[in-house]
């Protein structure tokens, strides 16, 4: 985020943005390189390809001067990440020329957000920033941004209570305690070392796990958020950077899923990281250890990505899901999440 709100001159009349368009993708690309010192086209590419995709689920504008961009705004619809039951509007990018920082354009560019959002029946914008971000955290002060409850955790691939060297074996499905090293009558003596990972039928997520998908999403939640689910499940086959999501299946059907991606340039980063937009676990099967299996898998094809660290957000009530993180490694974030009320 560069634009200077505190302590900016008073915005200036005219400003009428508009839809991003694909045409703008070079000169969005060379803002955002003047301001953050480094291109990230692949990721504006997808962003803007994304929204004409499914122009539902964004919300991205322009401001002109004199005919030439001089700031944008991207911002992407939450509807159920990780129970979510009220849709908000996640802004990912707010970005002015240096040339034309001071002078409104930023908050004509967030107002139009704002107003976006009221049309949706939207109540609510989202973001994150670290608290090293001290131009960022300036400009939410300034526009009435609050502190959010959501709890931004994070976890070093290296430093992973699973999916590393530091994994505990767990019992076999065919026994209720992990097996005698010494006990060579077993039919599998190596049993006794085996992961979670290693019982779990997984793969690769696809197109047709979304009814399983669904079907544990109900069970957990008690609605229908089949909506949500198909465009959580295009965004991580079709939309992301790197796919990582994965099934678990028992006897044939889906009984856990983890959708999570891989992009360079969310809220401006500068290094790869995963996403872990949501999972589930089908309450048929719980206490199977197909959770574990889940982000222990995740964590191994990371590393062979040669991707260093995991984020996700959980409500800081969801004390069962935030205890299942902090057994797998996972601890508070330098980003904090904040929230600002448009309803």
């Amino acid at each position: 985020m560069s634009e200077k709100i505190g302590g900016s001159t008073a915005p200036q009349s005219g400003y009428e943005p508009r839809p991003l368009a694909a045409s703008d993708l070079d000169a969005v690309v060379a803002i955002d390189a003047a301001t953050a010192g480094r291109p990230r086209r692949a990721y504006f590419e997808r962003r803007l390809a994304q929204a004409q995709r499914a122009p539902a689920m964004h919300a991205q504008f322009a401001v002109d001067e004199g005919g030439v961009l001089a700031g944008f705004v991207l911002a992407r619809v939450l509807e159920g990440e990780f129970g979510r039951t009220e849709p908000a509007l996640r802004l990912e990018v707010i970005d002015v020329k240096p040339a034309s920082q001071g002078r409104g354009v930023g908050t004509a560019l967030e107002r139009t957000l704002e107003a976006e959002a009221r049309r949706r029946s939207i109540g609510e914008l989202r973001t994150t920033a670290t608290w090293r971000e001290h131009q960022m955290l300036r400009y939410l002060e300034a526009s009435g941004w609050s502190l959010g409850r959501d709890l931004v955790l994070d976890c070093a691939i290296g430093e992973a209570e699973f999916g590393t060297a530091r994994e505990a074996p767990v019992a076999s499905p065919d026994d209720s305690r992990p097996g005698d090293p010494n006990d060579y009558s077993s039919a599998t003596p190596t049993d006794y070392a085996a992961l979670a990972r290693d019982f779990a039928g997984l793969r690769a997520l696809n197109e047709q796990d979304l009814e399983g998908i669904a079907r544990i999403d109900r069970r957990l939640t008690g609605s229908d958020r089949s909506t949500y689910l198909r465009h959580a499940l295009a965004e991580a086959l079709g939309e992301s950077g790197i796919r990582v999501s994965l099934a678990a299946l028992v006897d044939s059907a889906v009984a856990g899923y983890i959708m999570a991606r891989v992009d360079l340039g969310d809220f401006g980063r500068a290094e790869p990281v995963a996403i872990l937009d949501t999972m589930g676990v089908d309450p048929m099967h719980k206490g199977k250890g197909i959770g574990r299996a889940l982000l222990s898998q995740l964590f191994v094809n990371l590393a062979a990505l040669c991707v260093e660290r995991v984020e996700t957000v959980v409500a800081y009530r969801n004390l069962e899901l935030l205890g299942f993180f902090a057994r797998a490694g996972f601890g508070p974030s330098d980003r904090l999440a904040f929230v600002k009320r448009v309803g």
